[in-house]
Formats: structure tokens, sequence, C-alpha cells
């Protein structure tokens, strides 16, 4: 018996569910992460750009290329460890070095980035961010000081995550060296791979926060647009009740108004749904990492809640504006159209009646011809009977007009009689 053929994308969709694992990190450790965009239109972009950018720094330390068509990479990279993953918008690099430096999130850290290297970048920096990975102090006031002096207290989010796995930190805040900065304090028992976990999705935290940031920038850029419509289409809606508005002015003002929202319409949908799904992925890494809370002070999710939230609620809320709008304008072309089609049949009403005028006229002019016909048709008709009668009337002694007189009264009648049945006949 034959063996069974496998589905040709088999093995490829099986393996992706196991091509991005976690890295394993010790504490201390340091970790570096960027994210890189290009300005418009990313998720169209030459991905192959991405590729040799990345071949670019592998050759920089002299590490092995990734494949050609690949989307992900995992490996050393000179005293580093390097994870880089392209996704729909965004690349990512995220290397790693098993040590800390003395100074707490020193900007030198990032040199692990070339400054040639950077300035060819496919894109510009969307986000970057230093970890500091080290094992949690006994005491908890240890931590508390540490992060009064390395974070903003009033933007401060901490907590405890994995069941005391972890104490996680950060203000989300950008330093003076122009990067986020994030604390992870481990548990000695905490494993390395879980370690990974948490750092992995840390840095996931802050890059799809940074790319749903990118729906409410375009919300602010349309805004003054959408409220410019707004106007448009409520003042188009208002002038339409009035007796002397023309149908055709109006209908090209709402063409006006319906492809502004159209177009606005169509160039916002990627950004719409790409807004929701990042907030989707932010909240649900935020889950994930199970936290509680750590000292009284707020955690992610509150900081989310207080700071983000609201963000991503003025984007669903243009969101729904704009369909909203679209709606309105199709009504209002609804109602044009209902207006258009009762002007139209009043319109026909009229023709109607003036048809049924002229016919009545016409009708009366027909029936005087009709009558004038018969006087016609008579007066031939006795002159016939005249000249066909003269020679009885000659042998019978009487004389032409006696003869016309006694004619004509019978002529006419039978003239009238036939015209009259042959109009019966037609109608």
């Amino acid at each position: 018996m034959a063996p069974i053929k496998d589905y040709p994308q088999r093995y490829a969709l099986t393996g992706e569910l196991h091509a991005r694992p976690f890295p394993s990190i010790r504490a201390p450790s340091t970790a570096v992460f960027l994210a890189i965009k290009q300005p418009h239109d990313a998720a169209s972009r030459d991905k192959s750009a991405d590729l040799a950018h990345l071949a670019a720094l592998l050759d920089h330390y002299g590490a092995p290329r990734p494949d050609a068509n690949a989307t992900h990479y995992f490996g050393e990279m000179g005293k580093y460890w390097l994870k880089w993953e392209q996704h729909t918008e965004l690349v990512t690099y995220t290397v790693f070095r098993r040590d800390l430096s003395e100074r707490p999130f020193d900007p030198s850290e990032f040199d692990v980035f070339p400054d040639y290297w950077l300035a060819d970048a496919p894109g510009g920096r969307i986000t970057s961010a230093l970890l500091r990975i080290m094992p949690r102090p006994t005491e908890d006031d240890t931590i508390s000081e540490m992060l009064r002096d390395w974070f903003v207290p009033e933007s401060l989010a901490v907590a405890s995550v994995l069941e005391g796995a972890a104490v996680v930190a950060s203000d989300f805040r950008i330093d003076s060296s122009g990067h986020m900065r994030i604390a992870v304090f481990a548990h000695p028992e905490t494993g390395n791979r879980r370690i990974g976990r948490i750092v992995q999705r840390l840095c996931e935290i802050e890059m799809y926060k940074a790319a749903s940031m990118l729906g409410f920038s375009m919300v602010r850029e349309v805004g003054p647009q959408l409220n410019a419509l707004d106007n448009k289409l409520t003042d188009l809606m208002a002038d339409m009740r009035g007796p002397t508005a023309l149908a055709e002015d109006t209908l090209h003002a709402l063409l006006d108004i319906s492809v502004e929202l159209e177009t606005l319409a169509a160039q916002s949908a990627f950004r719409f749904g790409a807004t929701g799904a990042y907030q989707a992925i932010v909240d649900q890494r935020i889950g994930a990492l199970r936290e509680t809370r750590f000292m009284g002070r707020q955690g992610f999710a509150e900081f989310m809640m207080r700071r983000y939230e609201p963000a991503m609620r003025t984007v669903q809320s243009a969101e729904r504006r704009l369909a909203t709008m679209s709606g309105r304008s199709i009504r209002a072309s609804d109602l044009l159209r209902t207006r258009v089609d009762v002007e139209r049949s009043a319109q026909n009403q009229a023709i109607l009646a003036s048809m049924d005028k002229r016919a009545d006229l016409q009708l009366r002019l027909q029936r005087t011809v009709e009558g004038l016909s018969v006087v016609a048709i008579s007066y031939y008709a006795v002159s016939l009977a005249g000249y066909l009668l003269y020679p009885v009337a000659e042998a019978a002694g009487l004389s032409k007009g006696l003869l016309t007189a006694a004619v004509t009264l019978p002529v006419v009648v039978g003239v009238w009689w036939m015209v009259r049945r042959l109009r019966k006949h037609l109608e």
C-alpha cells in the first residue's frame, strides 16, 4: 500500500508554531530592544531590505547569515545573542548580554548597534528599550530605592508577576538617551526560560503599545477633517428641508462629501484594524503576566487603564464616528432620491393633466371640424345629387332651385348620420 501524501505545507505550518521560541536568560543580564518601522505603507514594504539590514549587522560581528526567506532569527553574535523578528509592519531586534553594566541603563549598551548600521535602517525607530535583568534582592525596600532612582515616580508601574517569579517595573518614558527603561528583578528560583518569557512579553507590550499609538496619532491628524465633513453634512441635511434647495446642487454637494468620507475610510481602514489588533495583544500580554500589586504601587494593567486605554477609546470612537457619518451620507442620499422621486411624480402628474386638457381641446376641435365637414360633404353631395336629378326635374317640370331645396335636407341628414355612425364605430 502506497504511503499517504503529505499536504505540501504541512511541515512548514507545524514548524511555524515552534519557530519563535522564548529566549533563555539568566540573571544578571542586559537586553537591548529595537523596533524599526517604515513611515509609509509599512505592511507592503520590500521585506528583502529587512533581511539585507539584518545581514549587515551579522556581517559586522562575523555571525552566520539567516536563510533567504527567513522571518525570524536567533543566534550567537559575538559576545551577544540576537533575536530578530519580522512582523507585518515592524522589524524587531533584541540583543542579550550575560552581564550588567556598572551604570544602570547605561546608554552605551545601545552601542551594540553600530552607528553606520543604524543610519542605513530601512525605516525609523518606533521604540527602543534597555532592559536590566538582575536577581531579586531579599528586601523589597531595596527594590523601591532602586526604582526611585531609575524611574519617574508618577509614571512608575511595578508589579510582581507569575506568582512571584519576578518583579517588573517601567515608567514608559523615553529617557535622555532616547530609550525606554524596563527593570526585571528575577527570583533566585525562577528558571532561565521563564525569565526569557517575561522579558519577551515585556518587549512585546512595549512594541505593540507603540504600534497601536499610531492609530491615535492618525485620529488626531484626521480629526479636523472629520469635524469639517460632519458640519458640511449637517448643514446639507438641514438645507434639504427648505423648498428653495435645488436637488441638483444638493446632489453635487452630497457626492463631494461622500467621496471624501469613502476616501478617508479607505485610507484609515488598515490603521483602525491594526490598532485594534495591537491593543488586543497588549491586553493579552499583560494578562499573561498574571501580575499582583507590589508595595501598593500601580501595576501595568492599572497604568494602561489610566494612560493607554483612553487613547484607544479615542481611536475606537473615531472609527465609529466615521462609520456613522458614512451611514448618514447614505441616508441623505436615500432622502434626496425620495425627494427627487416625489418631485418627478408631481411633474409627471402635471404633464398628464396638461395632456388631458390638450386632449379635451383636441376633442372639441375635432367635433367642431366634424360639424364643418358635415356641411362641406353635404354641399358636394347636394351638387352631385342635383347633377343626377336635373334630367328628372326637367321631365317633371320642376326648376333646379326647387329640386336643390328638396334634396338638401335629406342629404344633410344622411351625411350627418353616416359621420356619426363612423365616429361611434371608431370609438
